[in-house]
């Protein structure tokens, strides 16, 4: 997890700030989104990636180090099997932050922080042309088929056709 920064802290110490970076980092892993100041939501985006970074990688360690900070069971299961694998494929950028109005009592300035859609990001690394390659439609050969093996093939059902027509129907 990122260091606490020097000078004034969310909570008054780096303790009082971990604490609320990891509730609200929980808040936002349950419901998707959460208001809160700009300057909590600011530090409170790289605290919450690189939670999400660990919980891509399913395993024993990654759980473990995350569930140093979300100590809810309910939440972590969503994190690890909800969240995590939907953002696989995404190299990052994981949440977002948009500004909004000054809250009402204190004119605090308010950002409301969430957790991006997940998108399919195709293989990093690759050279140009190989996205190239792969963005290329490929054509199939058209085989043309003769009018004899069309009439071959239609030929059996007419003939059924034709003998159900001839026979008389009893009544």
């Amino acid at each position: 997890m990122p260091t606490p920064t020097k000078g004034p802290r969310l909570g008054g110490s780096p303790a009082h700030q971990r604490l609320i970076l990891a509730n609200l980092a929980q808040s936002l892993f349950e419901h998707g989104k959460i208001t809160t100041t700009e300057a909590k939501a600011r530090r409170l985006r790289p605290y919450a990636e690189q939670l999400i970074t660990k919980a891509r990688n399913d395993t024993v360690a990654n759980r473990r180090q995350v569930v140093k900070v979300i100590r809810d069971k309910s939440v972590l299961h969503t994190l690890f099997t909800e969240i995590g694998p939907a953002m696989a494929t995404r190299p990052g950028g994981y949440t977002r932050i948009t500004k909004i109005g000054p809250r009402k009592g204190d004119n605090a300035p308010m950002a409301v922080i969430e957790i991006v859609e997940a998108k399919e990001f195709g293989a990093q690394n690759q050279t140009p042309k190989a996205k190239a390659a792969e963005k290329a439609p490929v054509e199939e050969p058209v085989v043309e088929e003769s009018a004899e093996e069309v009439v071959t093939e239609a030929a059996p059902e007419a003939e059924a056709a034709d003998t159900a027509e001839e026979t008389p129907a009893e009544d």
